[in-house]
């Protein structure tokens, strides 16, 4: 079952609160909750209220388990901007944008939570010397040897 809470006129442009969406989408709401928690920035604020509140209207109204929510989508939509001007020299005026933005959370517990204790460790591979032998011989023959002596071929047939 999927459930949703909007935060409607949050005052943070849009552009700013969608650099921290971005980064839980598909996680657990509970990591997500902790991600948050941990990022300095205003929209954390207002993006963790906002999952907070998704997490217990799954809780309350739909009795779910808040352990088995996972983020399905994060979203910020741009709200209204205030127009408002600031005095400049010589009587003309600068424009300022207030920017408000919409942020909308669904979280579902249909999806089977992938934990990073849970998933297996792969292997990193190693280059083979192989491959990297054979890039470096048609480099060492492009480049001709220096001749320092005249061979003893070449001496008998100056004669």
């Amino acid at each position: 079952m999927q459930v949703k809470s909007i935060h409607r006129f949050a005052k943070i442009s849009a552009f700013k609160a969608r650099e921290v969406t971005r980064a839980i989408q598909g996680m657990p709401a509970t990591d997500a909750l902790d991600l948050l928690r941990f990022t300095p920035k205003k929209a954390a604020a207002l993006v963790s209220k906002t999952l907070r509140s998704a997490i217990a209207n799954a809780e309350n109204n739909n009795s779910l388990n808040p352990s088995d929510l996972v983020v399905v989508e994060a979203v910020v939509g741009e709200g209204p901007t205030l127009k408002r001007f600031q005095p400049k020299a010589r009587g003309s005026a600068g424009p300022i944008r207030k920017r408000t933005s919409h942020i909308r959370i669904v979280v579902t517990d249909e999806i089977a939570i992938e934990r990073r204790e849970d998933k297996p460790k792969t292997k990193k591979k190693k280059t083979s010397t192989k491959n990297s032998a054979s890039a470096k011989a048609p480099a060492a023959a492009a480049t001709p040897a220096p001749e320092s002596e005249p061979s003893a071929d070449t001496a008998e047939t100056k004669e």
